[in-house]
């Protein structure tokens, strides 16, 4: 039995069936080819689509089965200062496309006010991503439900409108984006994920070199298998809590 076709195998692929196209003499091989290539995509169309049509299916019934979570933590969010229970950033996905990423409000209601100074302790502003240990802009209940993944649960709804996949490197903000390189681009090649395989490897641990080579090994090799083994990994990786902040 065949393995199925990875990412970078099925790009060889398509390449080498249009240097064989080109060199055809006869209608006969032409039509031998194109058969071929049809055949391919439909492929990969079809894996396309089994993986849209499983990202709808957990996240709708995430969605109901965590409603009575999503009350709770509404509330509390809420009662905590009164401010806005979701805090909603512009992030960068498939294609370079901007999309609304919504998130349970983890801080204060000043805290991109608050960033700019902050970003002088950045452990990986080198590298022009913001994240910190001990940031002092998040509350009370925001240090759990970071800790936690929680704040993270409202992406659910992005994965329905088909901003988000439930696999797939991290969005990062446009800022972000300005600062990438090429090869770092390569990560807005396909939709961005709610976990990663980076994600089940030490989170905001990894420097984000690394994270960026973790996410290519993901985009050249993803499958539907790598998917469910990365998300049966998360839920490990959630409950230790390790890179988590």
């Amino acid at each position: 039995m065949h393995e199925p076709l990875k990412g970078a195998d099925r790009l060889t692929l398509l390449e080498e069936l249009h240097k064989q196209y080109a060199k055809a003499s006869t209608w006969q091989q032409r039509w031998t080819l194109w058969r071929k290539r049809w055949a391919w995509y439909l492929v990969v169309r079809s894996a396309r689509a089994i993986k849209r049509l499983t990202d709808i299916l957990i996240a709708s019934a995430a969605l109901i089965i965590l409603s009575p979570l999503f009350l709770v933590i509404a509330l509390l969010i809420k009662f905590s200062d009164w401010g806005p229970i979701f805090y909603v950033s512009t992030r960068v996905g498939k294609w370079g496309r901007e999309f609304p990423f919504p998130k349970f409000r983890s801080m204060k209601i000043q805290a991109d006010q608050e960033k700019k100074e902050l970003m002088k302790q950045n452990i990986h502003q080198s590298v022009g991503t913001f994240k910190m240990k001990k940031d002092p802009r998040t509350t009370w209940i925001g240090k759990w439900i970071r800790r936690a993944s929680i704040d993270e649960l409202p992406q659910l709804w992005s994965v329905i409108l088909g901003h988000m996949s439930l696999v797939g490197p991290r969005p990062p903000l446009p800022e972000e984006v300005a600062t990438y390189t090429l090869k770092d681009r390569r990560r807005l090649d396909v939709r961005p994920g709610i976990t990663c395989i980076w994600q089940i490897s030490g989170r905001s641990d990894i420097p984000f070199d690394k994270q960026a080579e973790l996410d290519k090994e993901y985009i050249e090799s993803r499958s539907l298998l790598l998917d469910l083994t990365i998300l049966v990994k998360t839920i490990p990786a959630v409950i230790m809590g390790k890179g988590a902040y």
